[in-house]
């Protein structure tokens, strides 16, 4: 690096000043509400949930005169910790967002911490959306230049950075102040991936929205003045040197970048290269359960199911496909991270909803039976495929010998195979209709697809209301 080459940081800041809505592509702007729509969804599936309601407890015993809404209720908290709760909420059922490349992630857990900046500062739909697309083209990139999960780093390490530049932008920060909230983000990023190891915790959901609360402290500070240590990612002591490694950023950030250069980078914005899940697992299982759900109207009995076996990628079998705590999960957290126990309760129910982590489902010594004559196999094709192709082949063996297989490349909602609207708007239906009401939650999607033409969030605070 030379005086005359400008740091990550420098690239990373000058981007996202420069960044406007007027840039974005139509389908960029569509994408956008499609993935706050999934979020707000996913936020009230788990409003009840254990851990998001200790969140949203905790949040709740600070407030703001200049604050954020902790979604469900009329509390404002400081932004960071409305970041946090609300980010609990979007992340704890599995079931936003994915991004999969060297390094997988869930960039649609930048959402709540950037509707947290936009609340505080004031910031319209317009704004907004700008921020999120701004989070997805940093969080994806990053994504893109190496995988940290192989040294032991959890992936939400580069959530501090994209939703300290989403939370900077939104609170209107200059190039400089932009930067020093990288580096402060960046000093305090790096999360461990013990994490999503074993037997998972309620951490798994929550450690995004702490990277996430990280960000928006971030910006915060550095709107205020605070410096931080630079050059954050090429110092000697710095991000690469030990974390990541080397990371040779692509897109808008590339170092020969100028000024006056296009915003939308001759690849297109990251944003529409994420995927949608259909069920609420971890993404590398989505395909296993199309194909056993394919399978299943094909037995007429499982307990004639002598066998299964799953073939499928390094990166499945490695997160979800491995450990032995994958074959008699003890928590939630671990179910919904076990390609066994999925496949096997997919193929056991017909069906694979929020309600087969329950622990009532998920200790059921009958379905540990079938889960125990599961096999995880290594495939090198699909191996070879991902993450352009994230496949899974489904075998099940029966007494008397019939064998029935499937095998599903592109599930419903890869990038390959995108969800509809309506499909979009069903599954954000499932989810928002207990808690709100059908009324108020087709109220809160009207809004959402026309976000683009809110002059602030006020209308959001009172349509995202749980009223008991």
């Amino acid at each position: 690096m030379t005086n005359s080459t400008p740091t990550l940081a420098h690239r990373f800041a000058e981007y996202a000043t420069t960044l406007r809505f007027e840039d974005l592509p139509a389908d960029v702007i569509h994408e956008a509400k499609r993935r706050v729509i999934d979020s707000i969804g996913c936020a009230f599936g788990a409003y009840n949930a254990e851990p998001c309601v200790i969140a949203r407890e905790v949040a709740s015993g600070f407030s703001a005169n200049r604050g954020a809404l902790l979604w469900g209720t009329r509390h404002v908290a400081p932004p960071d910790w409305a970041a946090f709760a609300n980010g609990c909420l979007v992340r704890y059922l599995d079931y936003n967002d994915t991004y999969l490349s060297k390094e997988p992630a869930h960039p649609s857990d930048n959402i709540p911490a950037a509707f947290a900046a936009a609340q505080t500062r004031g910031a319209g739909g317009a704004e907004l959306i700008a921020a999120i697309v701004l989070a997805y083209e940093v969080q994806c990139r990053l994504c893109d230049a190496t995988s940290i999960r192989a040294i032991g780093w959890d992936h939400v390490t580069y959530g501090a950075f994209s939703s300290a530049l989403a939370a900077a932008k939104l609170m209107r920060l200059d190039a400089e102040h932009t930067r020093h909230a990288v580096n402060i983000a960046g000093v305090t990023s790096a999360a461990l991936r013990q994490s999503r190891v074993g037997e998972l915790s309620h951490w798994k959901g929550c450690a995004f929205a702490n990277a996430a609360r990280h960000g928006v402290y971030a910006a915060l500070l550095a709107s205020r003045g605070m410096t931080g240590p630079s050059p954050i990612f090429e110092g000697e002591k710095g991000f690469q040197k030990l974390v990541s490694g080397p990371l040779p950023i692509a897109g808008p950030f590339g170092a020969d970048r100028g000024n006056g250069k296009s915003r939308v980078p001759s690849d297109g914005l990251m944003i529409t290269r994420t995927s949608i899940k259909c069920w609420p697992v971890e993404y590398h299982a989505q395909s296993a359960v199309e194909a056993s759900l394919a399978l299943r109207p094909k037995i007429q009995n499982v307990a004639d199911i002598e066998s299964v076996l799953v073939e499928s990628h390094d990166a499945a079998v490695d997160i979800i496909g491995s450990e032995p705590e994958k074959w008699r999960p003890a928590s939630r957290e671990t179910a919904d991270h076990s390609l066994p126990y999925i496949v096997a309760a997919a193929l056991a129910d017909g069906q694979v909803t929020q309600h087969t982590f329950d622990e009532k489902r998920f200790t059921d010594e009958s379905l540990l039976k079938l889960v125990a004559r599961v096999e995880v196999r290594r495939h090198k094709e699909l191996s070879a495929l991902y993450a352009g192709t994230v496949g899974n082949i489904v075998t099940v063996r029966l007494r008397g010998g019939q064998t029935l297989t499937k095998r599903v490349d592109h599930a419903c909602g890869f990038v390959r195979n995108p969800m509809s609207d309506q499909q979009v708007e069903e599954k954000y239906h499932r989810q928002a209709d207990p808690v709100l009401g059908r009324e108020r939650a087709d109220a809160l999607l009207k809004w959402c697809w026309a976000l683009e033409r809110a002059a602030n969030l006020d209308q959001f605070a009172e349509l995202m209301e749980v009223r008991r």
